[in-house]
């Protein structure tokens, strides 16, 4: 009976250890894109005890203002599905960052609830699609063996915007106003945007 030989299997992807200083700090921008993302989404519902008499409006406009960002969400995520993959993910995350930042200064600027309501529908539009860019970008850029990692940093902007920024922000309304909320999220959002445009290698 002649001896066969069992080869071991080879892995043809090279072992990755840990992330090189440029992916460490891409993942730090990313998550703190996330968090003015998540944060100005969240803003809103804590808001509404201080909004609605502000603005006389009822709680019904209230509850559309804060559904409205969620359907224009919803809807900008289906339409750059057809296109998204067509253009520089950094140029993509660039677009829509500054486009939800306009929206979120609309809402900052807003002195009545038809302001408010168009601002919620351009953040949303915008904001709606940097969420799938950002883990667009984790995965191109980001070893396999490493991106489970990459991701469950990403996903701790979900909790640190509601432990920090949701306190901040109802801290802010409640010695200012509630437009200083949505200004200290421009704020964030542009130095976001400076640090992308400066710092960040095209995708």
């Amino acid at each position: 009976m002649s001896e066969q030989t069992i080869a071991a299997p080879i892995d043809d992807e090279p072992q990755v250890r840990g992330f090189t200083r440029y992916q460490s700090f891409l993942i730090a921008l990313l998550s703190f894109t996330q968090f003015t993302l998540i944060l100005d989404f969240i803003i809103m519902s804590p808001l509404g005890a201080i909004l609605m008499p502000s603005l006389n409006i009822t709680a019904g406009q209230f509850g559309v203002a804060v559904s409205a960002y969620a359907f224009a969400a919803g809807i900008s995520g289906i339409l750059a599905a057809g296109f998204a993959d067509r253009f520089d993910r950094k140029k993509l995350l660039l677009f829509f960052h500054v486009g939800f930042m306009l929206g979120t200064v609309l809402c900052a600027l807003a002195q009545n609830f038809h302001v408010l309501l168009l601002g919620r529908i351009v953040t949303g539009l915008f904001g709606g699609v940097i969420g799938s860019v950002v883990l667009a970008i984790v995965t191109d850029l980001i070893p396999l063996q490493l991106r489970g990692r990459a991701m469950g940093v990403l996903q701790t902007a979900f909790a640190a915007s509601q432990v920090l920024g949701v306190p901040a922000g109802l801290f802010l309304a409640n010695h200012w106003n509630w437009h200083i909320c949505f200004v200290a999220i421009v704020g964030l959002s542009i130095v976001a945007i400076a640090v992308v445009a400066l710092f960040m290698e095209p995708v």
